[in-house]
């Protein structure tokens, strides 16, 4: 199973990273909960401990995989998939 976390204070550019994260995970085939588990990281200190500076971040299986910027489906899949 998939860890995602979407690291950001809830603002438009973090709400449109985690749709288009979700939206890529149902567009290969996965389920929620079961394929991958999609978590909204919000505390500040709890995303600068993982070494993000910029939101919107994506952390993949404990990996940051971007950072300030909302990532498109094609790159996010890539991520998923790998």
């Amino acid at each position: 199973m998939k860890k995602i976390e979407i690291l950001g204070i809830g603002c438009s550019k973090c709400v449109k990273t985690e749709e288009e994260v979700r939206k890529a995970a149902v567009n290969l085939g996965w389920k929620e909960n079961e394929d991958f588990i999609l978590e909204k990281v919000t505390k500040p200190d709890q995303i600068a401990a993982r070494g993000v500076l910029m939101t919107p971040g994506v952390v993949m299986d404990g990996k940051v995989v971007c950072t300030g910027r909302i990532p498109r489906e094609p790159e996010i899949i890539t991520w998923l998939t790998s």
